[in-house]
């Protein structure tokens, strides 16, 4: 007896991208022609396998009044809490067995309902021209229209039509759609993110009238040498381009030269036009550029360009990938205000709305195809589908999905093959068949290291030094190769605290040609809403194969909230360099790469002791770009106190409204110091005075057989002693899959996150009070022989910590300095950086001023919770009833849970704030790096271990 099941789910397994979608085309707003959106509530049944069911939910008058209720965009396991199922993550590993191109009999099928009506006054079906599009869906779906098939497809982040005139009525249409996670298409998916099935993105119906555009290409070249542009709008149906502002009007294909202002990221020019068929109208933006690879360098309109860019995941920490246009808009906005120039659409292209916002506000754009195979790396690449000629078509068909729908958007310089593909023969179709369908545009891909298909050299995660010799041309590699210009399309991994070492990229890059700039990886934490956990990650699901916070690594933490690292890269990369030049002036250096200075106005203000005393407008010249001048500054005023420390912050603010920004908006900083401060010192006078119980000494009481702080004045502080723990970061504990030194790792092993305090003595001597121990782990014969001696002038008290490491120390230390905890402190005031978080190699974005905050609002809400919250180059702090003064300066952190229970929590909801305060007041701490991915901290940041001495003066202030 043989048995089938009533479903046809062959091609949920067919290599091929999928049959009876029409041929992809621009995507674009028609003027004329009706659209009918269908998002919104859809019927949803999931079932467990492909074959569950047979197809008769498609027909009419099939009953799914029991079926769930689930909004469309949207992926199904993010809805119904639980009940379709739950989110997967892995970073590269298939979370199915890799026996291309089968996929496992477990494979959660989404069936979606949605039953609509023609709106009143529409063209009546019998005139046919209508077109049923998706715009996303994830992995394979299978359409029928009134019970009839109409095709299947795969491709997730790529658009796809059917005609379906034919099959409409008036009214009671049955739109229905089988959606399978797993196909085929997922082993040409593997994506850093979310496995996320659904229908993600829009689904619309359009009608197309009689004579109505199909399909068409705008070409909008820029003359840099004759400041004209020439414009060709090529059409699959003839007719007319307008363009009122530029007094163009010709048929199509005809070109028309005319001089224009070009477009380009710095000055988005946008000239809107008309294209005009006998059927149709369809508004145009054009902006004019010329991309081209000359001289070795990637130019736009005849002048290289420098990418300060970023790799943009789509994401919503609620709806997934299904986003709204306020969320891309947002995104947008915020890359602009922190001066970002550039976005590689990581690993697909992205909701077309969004190339929209980039043409309109002004950002490069590196397109990229929906592909990724990086799970063959575990097998050696063996039965990659990029190098089986059977997978070709798929690939092809995915690669030209991307460039006709995008190929009119001028934010648009590169489109890129995919990503962590490896390489292969249906790479190099890709590349010939975009090659020449557009020779407008460059054509990237990271993996092709030889560069055979590509017009630049790609790398991901290349070490500074390695970047370094690139820029200087002593990589080696092919000779194509080397003629070619340099990007790194990911770089300075944002995972947790951090990046670092991010002004040290920027150096290299300014300092050579050839090194056309980096993209951050990436944008946005993909933390998932939870209402037990704050934020979900990998394995927070139950998944059995999980790569954990990996997918938590943006530059904005996941309700889009930037990070201090988004707000160091502001600083890292902004267009105007504002420097201490000669006494009494600062040198401004226009650092963009077309516009002058003109859109901002410059202000100066000078402090004393972090408080402004005095400030002023600045007159800057128009600087060219890549222009600079030195600009005198006022006289500083002559009343600043003896012993005061004074300087100047000079402020890049956008001279008045734009697109993006309000006026007054800072876009550049620099600050100019004038004076040094007096470094705190106290003249031991008072005498210390034991007692049974407590030692005094001035303001200060100690525990007499330990030598412990216990009060200074009324304020109790408990205690105080060295650390050098801190919870380790993301960076620190680097990734698994690293040869290199992973610091986090090896302080674990040595055991300094418990750290065993001896005491040694405790002297009394005629004016000081010395406390000397040693602190070093268990198992170990490393550690640190450490001396505190306190001495007071009878209403201050100093203390002066002396480390001297015992042993072989081949490790650095997290930390350097001392901690202790208050009973009640909430708001905190200090002289120093701020107002964010700072570390030794992410640093840049610290602006010394006298800044204020909760203990509270000290804290970075990381979606794993890890060391954060130190202030920089603090003078003195003040809390609980203290005063902390510091030489030399020092890292201030304040928190309501201690650096263990810290570095504990998998979460935030595991952070439960205690009834003690603790404070560190840190004479070092170790660099951050990007090491989650790329290299760690360069070694002028590493925290050796070496001979230390450091000071506090402490005055209780209630």
């Amino acid at each position: 007896m043989s048995f089938r099941t009533t479903t046809d789910i062959g091609y949920v397994e067919d290599v091929s991208p999928g049959a009876g979608a029409l041929p992809p085309r621009a995507w674009y707003a028609s003027s004329d022609a009706r659209s009918l959106s269908l998002n919104g509530r859809w019927r949803l049944r999931v079932s467990a396998t492909a074959d569950a069911e047979d197809d008769s939910f498609a027909e009419e008058g099939y009953d799914a009044g029991d079926w769930a209720e689930v909004t469309v965009p949207g992926h199904w396991v993010l809805q119904g809490e639980g009940a379709f199922g739950s989110p997967v993550y892995t970073n590269h590993l298939y979370p199915f067995p890799v026996d291309p191109p089968r996929v496992p009999t477990e494979n959660p099928t989404g069936d979606h309902l949605r039953v609509f009506d023609l709106p009143q006054g529409w063209p009546d079906v019998s005139e046919g021209g209508f077109v049923l599009r998706f715009d996303g869906v994830e992995s394979c779906a299978r359409v029928w229209l009134n019970g009839t098939d109409i095709g299947e497809f795969k491709g997730s982040r790529l658009a796809h039509e059917f005609a379906v005139g034919h099959l409409l009525r008036p009214s009671g249409n049955i739109l229905a759609v089988r959606v399978h996670q797993w196909s085929a298409g997922s082993y040409l998916e593997d994506q850093d993110q979310w496995w996320l099935p659904g229908i993600f993105r829009d689904v619309t119906l359009l009608h197309r009238p009689a004579g109505s555009v199909l399909d068409f290409f705008v070409h909008a070249s820029y003359d840099h040498v004759s400041a004209e542009g020439t414009l060709r709008v090529d059409s699959d149906v003839d007719g007319r381009v307008t363009v009122p502002a530029l007094g163009v009007d010709v048929p199509t294909g005809e070109a028309v030269t005319v001089p224009v202002q070009p477009w380009t990221a710095e000055t988005p020019t946008l000239y809107d036009g008309e294209l005009v068929t006998e059927g149709e109208r369809v508004a145009l933006r054009i902006g004019f550029r010329t991309v081209e690879l000359a001289d070795g360098l990637i130019k736009v309109n005849g002048r290289p360009i420098l990418f300060k860019g970023v790799n943009r995941h789509e994401w919503h920490p609620e709806t997934g990938r299904a986003l709204d246009p306020e969320t891309m808009r947002e995104d947008v906005l915020l890359m602009k205000r922190h001066n970002i120039n550039a976005v590689r659409t990581s690993h697909y292209p992205p909701h077309p709305a969004f190339l929209d916002l980039c043409d309109e506000y002004g950002l490069w754009v590196i397109d990229e195809c929906d592909l990724e195979t990086h799970g063959f790396v575990e097998q050696d690449w063996r039965d990659n589908p990029v190098d089986d000629d059977r997978w070709t078509p798929a690939l092809l068909d995915r690669a030209a999905r991307m460039v006709e729908r995008d190929k009119n958007h001028p934010s648009v310089v590169i489109w890129s093959l995919g990503n962590e593909a490896g390489t292969g023969r249906g790479l190099t179709a890709m590349a010939d068949w975009i090659h020449g369908r557009d020779t407008t545009r460059l054509v990237h891909y990271e993996g092709d290291l030889n560069c055979r298909d590509t017009d630049v050299y790609s790398r991901m995660y290349a070490f500074h030094e390695e970047v370094e010799r690139i820029g200087r041309g002593l990589d080696g590699g092919t000779l194509r190769r080397r003629q070619l210009p340099f990007i790194l399309c990911e770089y300075a991994h944002a995972m947790g605290n951090g990046p670092g070492g991010l002004a040290d990229y920027q150096r290299i890059f300014e300092a050579h040609d050839r090194l056309q700039g980096a993209f951050v990886w990436e944008w946005i934490d993909h933390g998932i809403k939870h209402p037990e956990l704050g934020y979900a990650y990998g394995g927070d699901f139950g998944e059995e194969l999980h790569d954990g916070n990996f997918v938590c690594d943006g530059l904005v933490l996941p309700d889009r909230t930037p990070s201090p690292g988004l707000v160091e890269f502001k600083k890292v990369i902004e267009p105007v360099a504002l420097t201490a030049s000669e006494d009494g002036t600062v040198r401004v250096t226009n650092k963009q790469d077309f516009a002058d200075l003109s859109a901002l106005a410059f202000t100066w203000a000078f402090q004393v002791d972090g408080e402004t005393v005095a400030s002023g407008d600045l007159t800057v010249p128009a600087l060219t770009a890549g222009e600079s001048a030195d600009v005198k500054l006022p006289q500083p005023p002559a009343d600043a106190p003896a012993g005061a420390e004074t300087g100047w912050t000079v402020r890049a603010l956008l001279a008045e409204d734009t697109a993006w920004g309000s006026e007054g908006h800072v876009v550049a900083w620099g600050q100019v110091p004038v004076s040094a401060r007096t470094l705190p010192s106290v003249t031991a006078t008072a005498v210390p005075v034991v007692g049974e119980r407590l030692i005094t000494l001035g303001p200060a009481s100690f525990d007499a057989r330990t030598g412990e702080l216990r009060s200074i004045g009324p304020v109790e502080v408990t205690g105080l002693r060295l650390d050098v723990w801190r919870a380790t970061t993301d960076n620190d504990d680097g990734a698994p899959w690293q040869s290199d030194v992973r610091h986090g790792v090896l302080w674990r092993k040595l055991g300094l996150h418990r750290m065993r305090h001896r005491l040694d003595a405790v002297e009394v001597g005629p004016d000081a009070l010395t406390v000397r121990t040693r602190v070093a782990p268990a198992a170990w014969e490393q550690g640190l022989a450490t001396v505190y001696r306190w001495s007071s002038d009878g209403d201050r008290v100093q203390l002066t910590v002396s480390v001297t490491p015992e042993g072989d120390w081949t490790v650095p230390l997290p930390r350097l300095g001392v901690r202790f905890g208050l009973s009640e402190a909430d708001r905190l005031t200090w002289f120093g950086g701020g107002p964010g978080e700072a570390y030794p190699d992410s640093r840049a974005a610290s602006t010394v001023g006298r800044w204020q905050s909760t203990v509270d609002g000290m804290q970075t809400p990381y979606v794993r919770p890890q060391e954060n919250g130190a202030r920089a180059d603090v003078r003195w702090a003040e809390l609980g009833g203290l005063r902390v003064e510091g030489d030399p300066e020092f890292w201030f952190t304040a928190r309501r849970w201690t650096s263990e229970q810290l570095d504990a929590a998998r979460h935030r909801s595991d952070l439960v704030p205690g009834g003690t305060v603790w404070v560190n007041l840190d004479h070092g701490q170790h660099g951050l790096g990007s090491q989650s991915c790329g290299p760690g901290p360069l070694p002028q940041y590493f925290l050796n271990a070496a001979p230390a001495e450091f000071s506090f003066v402490f005055t209780a202030t209630g």
